[in-house]
């Protein structure tokens, strides 16, 4: 059975730092990409960054870029994004997804993605 477990989501105030982890199961691990997106209320999903393991590449949202890093540990099965200086803008629940292969610059289409974990709450206060 796959599974997608988010942790690391908490309130904090702009300016501070979150490290979020996904630790997958129930597939090959290295086969897979990984990627991040995020729900605020009333607002459409939205691609956060997303790392594909078969050929490295790494895309982020333009609105995190320079803010945000994701990154991946193999050995834990596990798929990190560190968000430094985030802002009130950054409030939602955030999502890991994974499809089998490698992503495109079309990573942010949320039917490509064939797993979803249950999502993080992430709150930033001004």
């Amino acid at each position: 059975e796959v599974q997608l477990v988010e942790s690391g989501g908490g309130s904090v105030q702009a300016g501070e730092s979150l490290r979020l982890s996904c630790t997958a199961s129930g597939f090959t691990f290295n086969d897979y990409a990984m990627s991040w997106f995020r729900q605020a209320p009333g607002k459409e999903r939205e691609g956060v960054a997303s790392i594909s393991h078969t050929n490295g590449r790494i895309y982020y949202g333009n609105s995190v870029k320079g803010r945000f890093t994701i990154s991946s540990d193999n050995a834990k099965n596990t798929v990190y994004l560190q968000m430094n200086n985030l802002e009130p803008e950054d409030t939602a629940v955030y999502y890991c997804a994974t499809v089998f292969g490698a992503l495109n610059r079309m990573w942010t289409s949320r039917d490509k993605y064939d797993y979803w974990g249950q999502g993080t709450q992430v709150t930033v206060s001004s």
